[in-house]
């Protein structure tokens, strides 16, 4: 099986996603390897339902239309679910970012490009392969070394090309420096191989970055602000805050706000997509990023802020794909339907 899937970050604090395949200018999602175990997982192999674009001046970003959301409408169609068919179509109708693997990266990241453009969108991906990745912990893994992980980033960029796109790079990297986790001897060579991620993709013509730099509730902006830019924030489009996290935009706002001043004035980017009921508080803290309940998509995906600083509200963690096996759920980064199911209903509308 082609992609990667991801667990628990101490920084982003969620589950990652599996990265999808691309070939032939076309994307194909390979199935997950398990479901939540109720038979209606979106890879049973059910026809999508016919998803559309987003108005292009609300969010200019791809909707993949065979996308694990946009097959799960198809499976409770089929099965005549239409309730709930209806609560998962708040997922599949969204942009989400896809999360490139590392296989044949040149390949995944061509093919999306090539079907957002064709779609008239660009492109939103996520670069998680930074070597040593996640302390050894959910997330482990990451390209075997530094050659390894130029040579990858080389690959994304050229699979790009000239196309619109708009990357999220690498998720928790600079706050593992920060909390320590990562071993010190790695520190140097994290800090050159995301300024070189930076500088490279800044070589595609249309394709902005934005280095991931933690969410509200974890750190200071005063903690943060000498390493971004150590890693290169001065060449890349900004930053990215509450990648996978819960914590709401109002507070996600402020932080980046924050952090923004202490950085040359960098615009940002929100992850929105479960933050709507905010970040769970009850049970163990050090398993509330896991899967929590009752958690609540958040503002759809949309260039439309209404701050200047704040480049736009996105889906950059996949909402219905699992944080890890706990509180009933499957493996990280694996479809998750009565999850999805919650979100899209405690969303309200």
């Amino acid at each position: 099986m082609y992609g990667s899937y991801s667990g628990r970050g101490r920084g982003a604090g969620s589950g990652r996603v599996r990265a999808g395949v691309a070939t032939a200018g076309a994307v194909l999602l390979l199935a997950g390897c398990s479901s939540d175990g109720d038979g209606d997982d979106a890879d049973g192999g059910a026809k999508a339902a016919p998803i559309g674009q987003r108005p292009k001046a609300e969010a200019p970003y791809w909707v993949n239309p065979e996308g694990r959301a946009a097959r799960q409408v198809a499976a409770y169609d089929s099965a005549g679910a239409t309730e709930n068919a209806a609560l998962i179509r708040k997922i599949a109708e969204q942009p989400v970012a896809e999360w490139i693997g590392p296989d044949t990266p040149e390949a995944q990241t061509k093919g999306f490009t090539e079907a957002a453009k064709k779609a008239d969108r660009d492109a939103l991906l996520v670069l998680y392969n930074i070597p040593h990745r996640d302390c050894g912990q959910f997330s482990k893994g990451g390209a075997s070394d530094g050659n390894a992980y130029r040579a990858w980033v080389d690959q994304v960029a050229k699979g790009i090309g000239d196309r619109r796109a708009t990357v999220i790079l690498e998720p928790d990297a600079l706050l593992h420096l920060v909390d320590g986790c990562t071993p010190g001897q790695f520190h140097e060579e994290r800090y050159d191989l995301l300024k070189g991620a930076i500088q490279r993709l800044k070589q595609q013509p249309a394709t902005s970055v934005y280095l991931d730099a933690g969410n509200a509730g974890w750190q200071t902006p005063d903690a943060l602000f000498e390493p971004l830019q150590r890693a290169g924030i001065a060449d890349a489009d900004g930053f990215s805050v509450n990648v996978s996290n819960f914590y709401p935009t109002a507070a996600s706002k402020d932080f980046g706000k924050r952090l923004s001043a202490k950085v040359g004035g960098k615009p940002f980017v929100i992850d929105t997509s479960r933050n709507g009921n905010g970040p769970y508080t009850q049970g163990d803290p050090s398993e509330n990023w896991c899967n929590p309940p009752g958690r609540a998509l958040g503002e759809q995906p949309t260039t439309k802020t209404g701050d200047p600083l704040v480049k736009a509200y996105l889906w950059i963690k996949r909402p219905g794909e699992s944080d890890g096996d706990c509180k009933g759920g499957p493996k990280a980064g694996d479809w998750y339907a009565n999850y999805a199911l919650d979100l899209a209903r405690n969303s309200g509308g």
